[in-house]
């Protein structure tokens, strides 16, 4: 079990440029991704699988706020430091919450571009996205430039708030080595290798959960349209 050689990572940036730019949705995407990576990279995709399979079996997320629930509140700075609360952007219309692993993730890259692309529709209904990373704000604001993100890209330090609503992971021994060409203590200001499950949250104005998507294998991702459905429902109930 080895880590990522350079000419593999080099590998790896190529297919992730292609994927990004294939015509499909963003599943479609992913998966294109997935396939390329697993190929590259057989032994992390048999780990990744691994996780998946522990995680379900553990019920992962399964206890995350479910539609018709409250969305607890947060108050966490944004990629220049401004706290920004939940209460605050529901002020407009509803909120879609979106967790991310980080800027190094190429599933969350892609996830975040194609949302951007669809900000002209979230907008028209009157909707906002928010995004979560467990990373310092030198690296959101990594992701934030990379991606062209209008929208604020939280710190989540320590997963405090990821953790509050049983999303947080710790990633295991096997994925730790197989990562390791990642410097994940400087992206988290700690080396406790934890994670949040990516999620979607849709909340109301009202402040309660009208739908989720809470998968633990971040290779699937809510499709865009399927985002922008429970979005404008939001939006017509407010």
């Amino acid at each position: 079990m080895t880590s990522l050689s350079p000419a593999d990572a080099e590998r790896l940036k190529h297919a992730f440029q292609r994927c990004r730019d294939m015509d499909g949705t963003l599943n479609e995407q992913l998966r294109a991704y997935a396939d390329a990576s697993r190929d590259v990279f057989p032994a992390y995709g048999e780990a990744v699988d691994n996780l998946v399979t522990r995680l379900n079996g553990n019920g992962g997320g399964e206890t995350a706020p479910r539609p018709g629930e409250s969305m607890p509140p947060f108050m966490l700075p944004d990629e220049s430091g401004r706290l920004v609360a939940l209460s605050s952007l529901l002020e407009s219309g509803p909120v879609a919450v979106m967790f991310f692993r980080g800027h190094w993730c190429p599933y969350c890259r892609l996830n975040v571009r194609a949302v951007v692309q669809a900000l002209d529709r979230v907008e028209s209904m009157g909707a906002r996205i928010v995004a979560i990373m467990p990373e310092t704000q030198e690296y959101t604001q990594q992701l934030k430039a990379e991606a062209g993100a209008p929208f604020p890209i939280l710190t989540d330090l320590d997963n405090g708030y990821a953790l509050s609503l049983n999303l947080a992971i710790w990633l295991g021994a096997e994925i730790q080595h197989l990562l390791s060409y990642q410097d994940m203590a400087k992206f988290h200001g700690n080396d406790g290798w934890m994670l949040p499950i990516p999620a979607v949250f849709v909340v109301g104005r009202d402040g309660l959960v009208k739908a989720r998507f809470v998968d633990p294998d971040f290779r699937k991702q809510i499709e865009i349209d399927d985002l922008l459905e429970a979005l404008e429902g939001a939006s017509r109930e407010a």
